[in-house]
């Protein structure tokens, strides 16, 4: 292990720092804001949910040959137009005036950016560059992200009592600023770093285009069960404050709840990534949304506070496995040299399930039905998911 972190600290710093400042585009943070944000754009909980699912969807659907530029171009290229790409609509939040138009680019930005760019470089990266130890490398990066949803929500609740919500977007796009001569530091070495890396290659690897990869029986099979949690995960997060009123739990309970969620996140990260690595990533996946599956059950069932916690609890263990469980699946799958391409065609379409689940939760909600239902319905698509590599790998 010790091995591990001295083979290249400043990627790891690299991977850490991106995936945490991609935060400001994730689903947890800007719903966090969702109340000032309905209240300032004079929009009603559907429209909100529906402006949000279309601009998610319209980033999820560019992503694809946007995020495939990490094979082609240089990484601190990529890095600083993705950073510089999510301090504009950040910036945007406090300057442009209550127009639903600019609302729709500034969300499209911040997934486009943020959930979607940004992840994808650091991911990308950890899993290229870290070779047999891509588990660990993937989840010390995604640790960042982890540190971001277990932390950034108190510090935006203990801000708010200084700040307007606005000021606060002000204050992220200034810190994403002086985060970019970190990034150039950390990657000040990146053609040494990258010509190593080639030489290493197989030179006999498979070149993938991004319609080779969709076609690709393998992907076709994996690809519903490593997307999953994005879009009942999402749904789940963008609703939690109806979902909070209906269990009878209170703002407050919400934000313990979090650091529960953020705690076991990392203890996810720091199972998964040593685990897969002495796994077959092809087997280890089909138990990858088992504990969110258990945390549904309870959220079904249970209203006590204690269950709170459990449930968040796997939901954060299941969002640190999940990352370096993925990461090495399409490695093993495709190779590294295409790595971007592949992870462009799955980051997109990860984005896209998290674009749906808002707008397909949120008509289920107005249609009168509760968290029960949701929560058969979820249940319901994990066992589907899982079943589905089980059986038509077998036909392979």
């Amino acid at each position: 292990m010790k091995n591990f972190f001295f083979y290249d600290p400043k990627l790891l710093l690299y991977g850490f720092l991106i995936i945490f400042f991609a935060s400001y585009g994730q689903t947890f943070f800007i719903a966090l804001f969702n109340d000032d944000i309905k209240k300032f754009y004079s929009l009603t909980d559907g429209e909100f949910g529906l402006l949000y699912a279309l601009s998610t969807t319209l980033s999820s659907l560019l992503l694809i040959n946007f995020a495939k530029l990490i094979d082609y171009i240089d990484l601190r290229i990529y890095s600083l137009l993705v950073t510089i790409g999510l301090c504009i609509p950040c910036l945007a939040i406090y300057f442009f005036p209550s127009n639903v138009i600019y609302l729709f680019i500034i969300i499209f930005a911040l997934r486009f950016f943020g959930q979607g760019a940004m992840t994808h470089a650091g991911i990308t990266s950890m899993t290229r560059y870290f070779g047999k130890d891509r588990g660990k490398a993937i989840s010390i990066g995604n640790l960042g992200g982890m540190l971001g949803i277990m932390f950034l929500p108190l510090i935006v609740v203990y801000l708010n009592s200084f700040f307007t919500f606005r000021q606060i977007w002000l204050l992220s796009s200034i810190s994403l600023i002086i985060f970019l001569p970190i990034l150039y530091f950390t990657l000040n070495n990146q053609i040494e770093r990258h010509k190593k890396f080639t030489d290493s290659i197989n030179q006999e690897n498979k070149k993938w285009k991004t319609i080779d990869v969709i076609k690709n029986k393998n992907f076709l099979i994996y690809i519903p069960i490593t997307s999953t949690f994005s879009f009942i995960g999402t749904g789940l997060m963008f609703h939690q404050i109806f979902i909070f009123t209906q269990k009878g739990w209170t703002i407050e309970m919400l934000g313990t709840g979090f650091i529960f969620l953020g705690g076991f996140s990392i203890v996810g990260l720091l199972f998964g990534g040593p685990l897969i690595d002495m796994l077959n990533p092809r087997k280890a996946i089909l138990f990858v949304l088992l504990p969110i599956f258990i945390g549904i059950l309870i959220l079904l069932t249970f209203d006590n506070f204690i269950f709170l916690l459990i449930y968040m609890s796997l939901y954060g263990f299941n969002l640190g496995i999940s990352s370096p469980f993925t990461g090495s699946l399409w490695a093993e799958l495709f190779g590294l040299e295409s790595l971007g391409t592949v992870k462009a065609v799955f980051h997109a379409i990860v984005v896209l399930a998290s674009a749906l689940s808002p707008a397909v939760f949120g008509y289920i909600i107005d249609w009168g039905f509760g968290i029960g239902f949701i929560s058969i319905i979820s249940l319901a698509m994990i066992i589907i998911v899982t079943i589905l590599p089980i059986t038509l790998s077998r036909n392979e």
